[in-house]
C-alpha cells in the first residue's frame, strides 16, 4: 500500500540517500565507497529481514548499483560491485536497458497463480464450493474441501460460494501488477519479464513485498551536473503537491528544491497546457473525417501499450508531445546550456527520456522518493521556514492532469469554449488493464467520436512507482491546488501564442517519425 512505511520503503530510502551522499561528497574512492555502505545500512552481524545478513547486504549492493544506472550483476561471473561505477560518475548519462530490473536471490519465488483452501474450512454441509467448480476440481476428503491442481482454472468462483471464505487465490504481487502479463517465472520460480511486452509503467516495483524488483536511477548523475557547474532546473510535475511532506507546500517547493542545488524550478503545468492546445487542436481537425476516435498521449506507458497491443490504432494517438518534453524544450529554448531535470511520480518517462528524439530536452528524470533521498543525504531539515514563492506558470486544469480523467477535462473544456456547440464524449480508463478493455471497446467502434484518456497507473500520475504517499491523499490535495480561484482556470491560447510559436519552430526540426518514435 503506497503512503505505508515500511521496511522495503526504508531501504530504498536509504539507498536513495546514500547514492545522493556519495554525489555530493568530494574526494572519495567510489570504488571502496560503495563497498562500504551495505555495512552501514545494515550493520552488525545478524540479518534483520532474511535469513542471512550477507545476503541482505548483497541485494542492497546491487540497488546501490541499479540507483546509480548500473546493471544488475550476473551471479555466474566475478564482478566487483563497484565496477563501472567511474563510468557512471558523469554528469551526462541516459538509462541503458533495462530499466526495471529483478534482482534474483531477493525474489522469493511467489507462485504465479494458485487457489487453495486454508484452515478455516469448516467442512460445512453444503459444500458450495464443490457444486458451483466448472471442472470438478473440487472433493471432500476427510471432511474438508481439497482442490485438485491439475484440474482447477482459477476461475475464483469456489472463493465465491464459500460461506466461510476459506478459499483464497495466492498470486504472485508483481505479476498481478503488470497490466501486460509481462511477468513469468524462470525455471527456478523466480520471476523473469519478457522486456518485448513491458512499458515500464513501474507498478511491479512498488507491488513487490520483498523488493526484488528496482529501477535504475540517475541521481548520482544529476549531482554531478551540479557540481560541474551546469545549471541544473528542475521540471516538476504536477503531482508534487505534498510529496515531500506536508511542511513543504506549493509555494515552499521552489526554495526546497533550490538547496539541494536546482537553480530553478518550473511547472510541467506549463507544458500541460501547452499539450492540451494541441490535443484539442488534434482532435477538432482529425475526428471524425480523417480518424473515428483520438486519444491523449501524456502517459508514455498507456501510449506504448497501446501501439504494441493495437498497432493499427498508432495514427489515432495524438501527435502532441507529453507536458514534460514540451517543458523540457521550452527551458532549453531559453537556456540551451541548461540541464532540465525531470521530477514526478513515474517510472515510465524514465523510459521516455532515454529516447535518442527526447535526449536533447531532458537530461535527467527523477523521481520524488529519489529526491527525498536527496534531502535526506543533504540533511535538510523539511520543517524548516522555506521561503515563499507560488508557482503560477501553469493553469489549473494543467494541473489536473496528475489525476485520472483530468488530461481529457482540459482537452474537452478548450474545445466547448471555443465550440460551444459541441459536445466532446469522453472516456477515461485508469490502470494498463483497463486501457486495454477500453480500446477493445474502440475496436468494437463502440467508442467512435469519443477522445480516450488512458492513464497507466490505477488513480493516475498521482499513483506512480515513485509517489511517497496514499493516492487519496495525493488526489485530494492536487484536487485542491488545481481548484484555487487565484489561479488562471484554463490553458488560453493568446497568453501561450509566442510559445506555440517557439514549439512550432522547433517541430519543424523533426519529421513524423522521430516524433511517433517519442511516444
Amino acid at each position: 500500500m503506497r503512503g505505508v512505511y515500511n521496511s522495503v520503503t526504508d531501504i530504498r530510502r536509504k539507498v536513495f540517500a546514500a547514492i545522493a551522499k556519495m554525489a555530493y561528497d568530494d574526494n572519495i574512492d567510489l570504488a571502496r565507497r560503495i563497498e562500504e555502505i551495505p555495512y552501514e545500512i545494515l550493520p552488525g552481524t545478524k540479518a534483520k529481514y532474511r535469513t542471512s545478513i550477507f545476503l541482505e547486504r548483497a541485494i542492497i549492493g546491487e540497488r546501490l548499483r541499479l540507483g546509480m544506472g548500473l546493471p544488475v550483476r550476473d551471479l555466474a561471473d566475478f564482478a566487483a560491485l563497484g565496477d563501472g561505477i567511474e563510468e557512471s560518475a558523469i554528469a551526462t548519462k541516459y538509462y541503458d536497458p533495462p530499466l526495471v530490473n529483478i534482482i534474483k536471490f531477493a525474489c522469493n519465488a511467489c507462485p504465479e497463480k494458485k487457489v487453495f483452501v486454508t484452515n478455516a474450512c469448516q467442512g460445512c454441509l453444503s459444500h458450495q464450493c464443490t457444486e458451483v467448480c466448472p471442472k470438478d476440481a473440487i472433493h471432500i476428503v476427510n471432511g474438508r474441501s481439497l482442490i485438485n491442481d491439475e484440474k482447477c482454472i482459477k476461475c475464483g468462483k469456489c472463493m465465491e460460494a464459500c460461506p466461510y471464505h476459506a478459499i483464497v487465490k495466492l498470486e504472485r504481487p508483481c505479476s498481478a501488477s503488470c497490466g501486460m502479463d509481462a511477468i513469468k517465472s524462470d525455471e527456478d520460480g523466480k520471476a523473469i519479464i519478457n522486456y518485448d511486452k513491458c512499458v515500464s509503467c513501474g507498478q511491479c516495483l512498488v507491488s513487490c513485498p520483498f523488493g526484488a524488483i528496482v529501477g535504475k536511477g540517475q541521481i548520482f548523475q544529476t549531482i554531478y551536473a551540479m557540481k560541474e557547474g551546469y545549471e541544473v532546473i528542475a521540471a516538476i510535475a504536477p503531482a508534487f503537491v505534498g510529496q515531500f511532506g506536508p511542511s513543504i507546500t506549493p509555494p515552499k517547493v521552489r526554495a526546497a528544491l533550490q538547496q539541494l542545488g536546482f537553480a530553478d524550478v518550473v511547472e510541467v503545468s506549463i507544458g500541460a497546457d501547452l499539450c492540451a492546445i494541441e490535443e484539442a487542436e488534434d482532435f477538432l481537425n482529425k475526428v471524425p473525417d480523417k480518424q473515428p476516435f483520438m486519444a491523449t498521449s501524456c502517459c508514455p506507458a498507456w501510449s506504448v501499450m497501446a501501439k504494441k497491443e493495437f498497432p493499427q490504432f498508432a495514427p489515432y494517438i495524438s501527435m502532441a508531445l507529453t507536458p514534460m518534453v514540451l517543458t523540457g524544450r521550452l527551458i532549453k529554448k531559453k537556456k540551451p546550456n541548461a540541464k532540465v531535470v525531470f521530477i514526478g511520480p513515474c517510472a515510465a518517462k524514465k523510459l521516455e527520456a532515454s529516447r535518442k528524439s527526447i535526449r536533447s530536452d531532458i537530461d535527467f528524470v527523477l523521481t520524488f522518493e529519489e529526491v527525498m533521498g536527496m534531502f535526506e543525504a543533504k540533511g535538510i531539515d523539511m520543517n524548516q521556514n522555506f521561503e515563499e514563492t507560488p508557482l503560477r506558470e501553469g493553469s489549473n486544469a494543467g494541473r489536473n492532469f496528475a489525476v485520472s480523467g483530468g488530461v481529457a477535462k482540459a482537452v474537452k473544456d478548450l474545445i466547448e469554449k471555443k465550440h460551444p456547440e459541441m459536445d466532446v464524449k469522453v472516456q477515461s480508463a485508469e490502470g494498463l488493464k483497463n486501457c486495454k478493455t477500453m480500446l477493445m471497446m474502440a475496436k468494437a467502434g463502440r467508442l467512435n467520436g469519443y477522445l480516450l484518456e488512458g492513464m497507466a497507473c490505477p488513480g493516475g500520475c498521482v499513483a506512480g512507482a515513485g509517489t511517497l504517499q496514499p493516492i487519496t491523499k495525493s488526489t485530494a490535495l492536487v484536487k485542491k491546488l488545481s481548484s484555487d480561484p487565484t489561479n488562471k482556470a484554463m490553458a488560453d491560447e493568446s497568453e501561450y501564442k509566442d510559445m506555440l510559436k517557439v514549439l512550432s519552430e522547433m517541430l519543424e526540426e523533426f519529421n513524423e517519425d522521430e516524433i511517433l518514435e517519442t511516444k
